[in-house]
């Protein structure tokens, strides 16, 4: 133990002065541990990329009611971005998060997450695997003194100041235990160190969540137990858990809660010491140490469809629990990953926050096996990875932008990932989907237009099953393909949001069109001529819920009339949308922009519709929980219209994109008073890959496409690695926060008229140079020939 731990032997804290100078001197092992961490062969800037990282960055809400209009409920926190600050590797199976929401007893806002940056008490730390910890489990929190049987949490305020959070490493004070909790992780384990004071009663109390299971206190080193009510294909991880301490336990015994008890409060709790078996709800142990001041206890976590397999997690990956290796492990994944993508310029909280976002990013898909190694499949069948096994890409959100940001990065990650995706089509007979659309096809059609190698016909065979067999995942097919739309019906009754219920005809029509459009790509790329006419004349489906007496997208009923009333600034959740508006619905056509000028009546009355979009204000009656970060009728906190602000390229405008891009990145991110604020929900790196694509200068308005949009990017200089070796770079002259508007454009020296450019463009490296100045230069890519693709031919 080094001289700063030396000084926790001395005395316990007896006065505040004590208490303070323990917390500094905890705090200062911290940093020399992640410092020790930082030695090796990571690059000078990589290392200070990753310092700039902040995987609190979007655990916050923002703050000014202007950016987050009549949300959230009363009674109800508002959206915050729902990341974890805890730590994680890339594409890893599990993380070591904080958890500061109670949500057994709550379910505050969409999902589970574990961490809400405003609340001010800590109730425990999790090394589970879900996608959003809150529901993680088990629960683990050590605890000074007294503690209490969940849900009744022993809680303790923590110092905000002290919080640590980087890329594979978190750490806080727990004020109330005076005790310094720090996280890293491997790609299937969890590491947890504890430094407590000195006292006969540190505990650390391990259990499960509501639902239970049961535990075991295992020799005097181990506790293990298997939880009740998992989904095996929903957490590859398996429902057992093995945590293994450091050191022998001075003292232990078992607790569960009998919620069946009808009297005072939550129920009994059934407490016994040195009792190892217990089951119920809340299932837990309690093992206590007699430790002296700064005396360290680690806990290292794994995860399995059985004991035996989270313990041989445990050896094969964290043989010698060595917090400082593993962390140094960490780091070292994060900096392969940061070292593809290098900026300069741009302020530090600009920097922060492009670091920060690019670490979420990575949030999913998450790694299931490495090839070679055993896991179980959706089907409940043990199985060894013929390649690196990844679980389900969340389509509806990251399937828009984060996947093209793997293809440009990691091309060979993403050939895994459609491996996986095609496996798991092998196993249920569909390829799986998200929400409304059916976006597999997005990620197959990109990849192939990006020219990553795969066996696309042996995808087809299910991706065409998908959009014909009206058994499958596509919802309301036989309506669908009968009429080119789908109806909707007037749901009983107006929740908040305004009908909650219904079929989100309207959005499911344009989704499936939209995922038409890819999949006659596909089809004719394969020599299907008359699956990709058939296909293409199903892409032209969201003509039919474009209702030209309003000018926006309608639904309609059985009968083919028109839905009314109809107020499109009102949001819905199913009912005609998919959780927007019908402003926020009307751009939702990203395969054909041309298209969808032809139907507002060219050039001219799309831009004055899009420049009205981002006017008009945001007034409805009812509350969309989901509808936060606006700039107008505008909701960058949703997927729906994220693409929205790019889609000046097409109508001749570019220089607005460029001045909306700039407004969305300065004040719908970080602009709140903590500097962590999301505008809305991340969904597993889809709103942080936005602000990536979007920092560097750039936007896959159709990620099925190989085209990219651009903006205007924050920084002086980017330099993307990509994933072929390859550099492109992209070079902003005479930069600033008032230059954001694009004067002039060269690609590789040669004059360039065009706001996007294609992945052939890019493919063997080149230098975009941008040069940049304080007024719109309205001619530049104003022409009609400089207009991005679209699915119908250009107009004049």
């Amino acid at each position: 133990m080094d001289s700063h731990a030396a000084r926790f032997r001395r005395r316990a804290p007896s006065n505040r002065s004590a208490i303070l100078a323990i917390a500094w001197a905890m705090l200062a092992l911290g940093h020399m541990d992640a410092a020790r961490a930082r030695d090796g062969n990571v690059p000078p800037s990589t290392a200070q990329a990753l310092d700039e990282a902040d995987p609190r960055v979007g655990t916050a809400p923002l703050d000014r009611q202007a950016l987050i209009g009549n949300a959230p409920p009363p009674g109800e926190p508002l959206y915050s971005g729902m990341t974890s600050p805890g730590a994680s590797l890339p594409h890893g199976s599990t993380e070591a998060t904080p958890v500061n929401l109670n949500v057994d007893l709550s379910y505050p806002a969409g999902v589970g997450m574990s961490y809400y940056y405003p609340k001010p008490t800590m109730i425990g730390f999790t090394g589970g695997g879900s996608s959003y910890g809150g529901g993680a489990s088990p629960m683990v929190m050590p605890v000074v003194g007294d503690w209490t049987v969940p849900p009744d949490y022993a809680q303790s305020y923590y110092d905000k100041a002290g919080e640590k959070a980087s890329p594979g490493y978190y750490a806080v004070d727990l004020a109330t235990f005076h005790t310094r909790v720090e996280l890293t992780a491997t790609r299937q384990t969890s590491l947890m160190r504890f430094t407590f004071p000195a006292s006969h009663r540190s505990n650390v109390v391990v259990n499960l969540r509501r639902p239970g299971g049961e535990v075991e206190v295992v020799g005097d080193r181990t506790i293990r137990g298997v939880a009740t009510g998992r989904q095996p294909e929903r957490d590859p991880n398996g429902p057992w858990f093995v945590a293994e301490f450091s050191r022998p336990f001075a003292g232990f015994g078992t607790f569960r809660a009998d919620r069946s008890h009808e009297g005072y409060g939550i129920g009994d709790a059934d407490v016994q010491q040195e009792r190892r078996t217990v089951s119920g709800s809340y299932a837990g142990a309690y093992v206590t140490f007699d430790t002296k001041a700064g005396e360290q206890v680690l806990v290292r976590i794994a995860h399995g469809h059985s004991a035996a397999e989270a313990e041989a997690k445990l050896r094969a990956e964290d043989p010698d629990g060595d917090f400082e290796q593993v962390h140094a492990q960490a780091r070292a994944a994060w900096a392969k990953l940061f070292d593809r993508v290098q900026v300069s310029g741009g302020t530090p909280k600009q920097r922060m926050l492009f670091y920060s976002t690019l670490y979420h990013s990575f949030a999913s898909p998450r790694l299931v096996a490495r090839k070679g190694e055993r896991f179980t499949d959706g089907n409940g069948q043990t199985r060894v990875a013929e390649h690196d096994r990844y679980g389900p890409v969340p389509f509806w959100d990251t399937g828009r932008n984060q996947i093209v940001l793997l293809m440009l990065l990691e091309p060979g990650v993403v050939q895994d990932i459609m491996r996986s995706e095609l496996d798991m089509a092998r196993e249920s007979g569909h390829m799986n989907t998200s929400f409304h659309g059916d976006h597999a096809v997005l990620l197959y059609d990109g990849a192939w237009q990006r020219g990553i190698p795969f066996d696309y016909a042996a995808a087809y065979e299910y991706l065409r099953k998908n959009a014909t067999d009206p058994e499958g995942p596509r919802h309301y097919l036989d309506e669908y393909a009968k009429n080119g739309w789908i109806a909707d019906v007037v749901p009983p009754g107006n929740p908040s949001p305004p009908y909650a219920g219904g079929k989100a005809g309207v959005a499911t029509t344009l989704e499936y069109a939209w995922d038409d459009h890819a999949l006659a790509d596909v089809a004719r790329r394969l020599g299907k001529t008359d699956d990709a006419r058939m296909f293409l004349h199903r892409a032209a489906n969201y003509r039919n819920v474009f209702d030209p007496s309003v000018g926006f997208m309608r639904g309609r009923t059985a009968d083919g009339q028109w839905i009314s009333p109809f107020d499109p600034g009102e949001p819905y959740y199913n009912f005609m949308m998919k959780e927007a508006s019908g402003w926020s619905t009307l751009w939702l056509v990203p395969h054909d922009v041309q298209g969808l000028i032809d139907l507002l009546g060219g050039r001219a009355a799309f831009n004055a519709k899009l420049d009205a979009f981002f006017a008009t204000p945001y007034h409805p009656k009812g509350i969309c929980r989901d509808c936060t970060g606006l700039i107008g009728q505008y909701v960058q906190g949703n997927q729906p219209d994220q693409q929205a602000a790019y889609l000046y390229a097409w109508s001749g405008q570019p220089w607005k994109t460029q001045a909306l891009v700039r407004r969305i990145l300065g004040t719908l991110y970080g602009s709140d008073a903590s500097g962590f604020g999301f505008p809305g929900m991340d969904d597993q790196g889809s709103t942080s890959s936005w602000y990536v694509l979007s920092a560097m200068g750039f936007y896959p308005v159709d990620p099925s496409t190989p085209d990219y949009v651009l903006g205007s990017p924050i920084f002086d200089r980017v330099r993307l690695r990509m994933g072929n070796g390859k550099v492109f770079e992209i070079v902003a002259r005479n930069n600033s926060d008032q230059n954001r508007y694009i004067q002039s454009a060269t690609l590789n020296g040669k004059p360039w008229t065009r706001p996007w450019f294609s992945q052939a463009d890019i493919a063997g490296g080149g230098t975009l140079v941008l040069t940049m100045g304080p007024q719109p230069n309205k001619a530049w890519g104003a022409e009609p020939g400089d207009a991005p693709p679209s699915m119908s031919p250009r107009g004049p």
